[in-house]
């Protein structure tokens, strides 16, 4: 097993990451996952690990603590589950089941683009992703990608538009593209990528003519298409079948094993089937009646999940920070707690980012205020990112006040 990964590699399950508190496996779920599944795998996370489990913002699953010995152990018992770790170049795909407002089948869709991929051996960056887009309720704008494709609807049935790199507002258009051809139409603009070199972003292509010759044979001409509210996870979400799915999420993206395991309890004894893992550090739970969906926030609440789109703990993200990273200066989950108690409640989205150190993984984007732990203290930068130079520094309590001015200007 391979645990010294290079910086840019990405922790899977085959290959888990070195932390401050021990290897870090990540998986890439394809889909939803059983009910009784997502338990046995809560159980084997504690046995095998610290205890402690995550969502990450892009809804990738991971387990920390684990150790030379026992992250072998946790690898096959997620094997014996049918559990696909998604090792491969990833694919994520808009994470409803079942959704009415959705074009197409984004999971099937994913599943042909994985097996076409899988099929060319390309040489790819380990961050190289993919984005399938159906067109539901719960949209991937706001993630990155090197290649996205999202689900239009056109008066002769829905398509699908590829751009390349950034996320839906800074990504650049080549076309539009049949369903079916999809998964070739991705390998091959994979290639291009590839061709460049084996640590090669989409973004590092300067000639998007290359792309475009490329898949010229599947390209239709570009379509307008309209931007999108943000995307809200939390709460519930209709299905087709007149059931429903909560959506709830992990305090900055953390939460203990046995409080999972008894939110998959109550939530099997209230007729769920399945749980899905989504961006933004949620977890969607179904399929339920709506009248349980309530009932399954309420205890969710009860066992320290964060069930209000409006809690002021979705106002602040955070790393893991010290001792658990190895990277971290500052204990940026603690210090991220304390800064949330001191936000009002609201919607205005992500006021304030707590980076352990100046690598800024947590959220790369800019925020109203980062505080980032550096050799000399606290730091601090407004409207900026981690890897930004500080503008001062400051004693923890005072990044309190710092916050509460940034979550004012963000709800301006």
């Amino acid at each position: 097993m391979t645990v010294a990964l290079a910086r840019g590699d990405c922790p899977r399950l085959a290959a888990p990451m070195e932390t401050g508190d021990g290897l870090l496996a990540r998986i890439v779920p394809i889909g939803p996952i059983g009910i009784d599944g997502f338990a046995a795998l809560c159980a084997a996370a504690q046995t095998c690990g610290n205890g402690l489990m995550e969502i990450s913002a892009r809804g990738s699953l991971q387990v920390r603590g684990l150790t030379q010995k026992s992250a072998p152990l946790f690898a096959d018992a997620a094997a014996r589950l049918g559990l696909d770790a998604g090792d491969g170049t990833p694919v994520l795909a808009t994470p409803l089941p079942d959704d009415p407002a959705a074009l197409i089948d984004a999971h099937g869709l994913a599943a042909e683009i994985r097996h076409s991929i899988g099929a060319r051996d390309l040489n790819l960056a380990p961050k190289v992703s993919v984005i399938v887009d159906g067109g539901g309720r719960i949209h991937l704008d706001a993630l990155p990608a090197d290649i996205r494709l999202r689900a239009v609807a056109l008066s002769d049935g829905p398509k699908l538009l590829v751009s390349l790199g950034g996320d839906a507002a800074t990504s650049i258009p080549l076309g539009l593209v049949r369903l079916g051809d999809a998964p070739a139409v991705v390998a091959d603009l994979l290639a291009v990528i590839a061709a460049h070199g084996a640590l090669t972003r989409a973004r590092d292509v300067s000639d998007v003519n290359a792309f475009a010759s490329a898949v010229r044979d599947w390209l239709e001409s570009s379509v307008a298409v309209s931007s999108r509210k943000r995307a809200q996870t939390i709460g519930l979400h209709g299905l087709k079948d007149g059931r429903c799915a909560v959506g709830i999420a992990l305090p900055f993206g953390q939460a203990r094993a046995l409080d999972l395991i008894a939110l998959t309890q109550i939530a099997r004894a209230n007729g769920a089937a399945w749980l899905a893992t989504a961006p933004e550090r949620t977890l969607l739970i179904g399929p339920i009646g709506e009248m349980t969906g309530f009932a399954l926030a309420t205890a969710a609440d009860t066992l320290g999940f964060v069930v209000d789109a409006r809690d002021s703990r979705r106002r602040v993200v955070a790393c893991p920070g010290a001792p658990a990273c190895n990277s971290g200066l500052i204990p940026a989950r603690k210090l991220a707690a304390e800064i949330a108690e001191s936000l009002p409640a609201s919607e205005g989205g992500i006021a304030v980012h707590v980076s352990g150190c100046a690598k800024g993984c947590a959220h790369p984007a800019h925020a109203p205020l980062t505080a980032v732990g550096t050799g000399r203290g606290y730091g601090f930068v407004h409207n900026g990112t981690a890897r930004g130079e500080p503008e001062g520094y400051v004693e923890p309590h005072e990044l309190l006040g710092m916050a509460l001015s940034a979550g004012e200007s963000s709800d301006a």
